[in-house]
């Protein structure tokens, strides 16, 4: 049973949630692709930006990571990313601010998969980021479709040229219904 209050409490009862769906997910599209499954949690470099909501991406992938055996991530200086490998299955993070993860996002799948075309629908792509427009604790994995604005995002979208990958939001909003900033 998960004892934690406030933001920490609530994002680690969202990944308990969250890991059952990835599980599923990933066997769904490790099936239907025959491909590697790419999971990339969005977050900001460094020890100011660690416990911050911007991180919660970067909070359910680790604990993905120590959910598939305790795997531990590695830098991957060429795509600027720190980078976990399973048989079936690619687990990163950027090294580079929120507002430029789509660069290393697009380093590590091309590091990957050589196939890789910019524009392509990427079914096999998991991108795990924190959500204004979801309550603290909710969840959404949906394909093509993420929040209004998210800088992460705008940035993956301008290097992949495509929204069409699974966006996973994890809910981070705190105003109890105020949405005024």
């Amino acid at each position: 049973m998960i004892e934690k209050k406030g933001f920490e409490g609530a994002v680690l009862a969202c990944i308990v949630v969250v890991e059952r769906s990835f599980a599923l997910l990933s066997i769904i599209a490790y099936c239907y692709n025959e491909s590697m499954v790419f999971f990339f949690g969005l977050g900001n470099p460094g020890a100011p930006y660690q416990n911050t909501r911007h991180n919660a991406g970067q909070f359910v992938l680790r604990d993905l990571l120590r959910l598939v055996g305790d795997i531990q991530l590695s830098a991957l200086k060429k795509a600027e990313a720190s980078v976990a490998k399973t048989p079936t299955a690619i687990f990163a993070e950027s090294l580079l601010f929120m507002n430029e993860s789509g660069k290393s996002i697009r380093s590590v799948i091309e590091y990957f998969d050589k196939d890789f075309q910019a524009g392509d629908s990427l079914d096999a792509v998991y991108v795990i980021h924190d959500d204004l427009d979801l309550e603290l604790g909710q969840y959404k994995i949906q394909f093509g479709t993420g929040p209004k604005i998210h800088n992460g995002l705008l940035s993956t979208y301008q290097y992949l040229k495509t929204m069409n990958f699974w966006h996973v939001r994890v809910g981070v909003d705190t105003r109890n219904g105020d949405r005024s900033l």
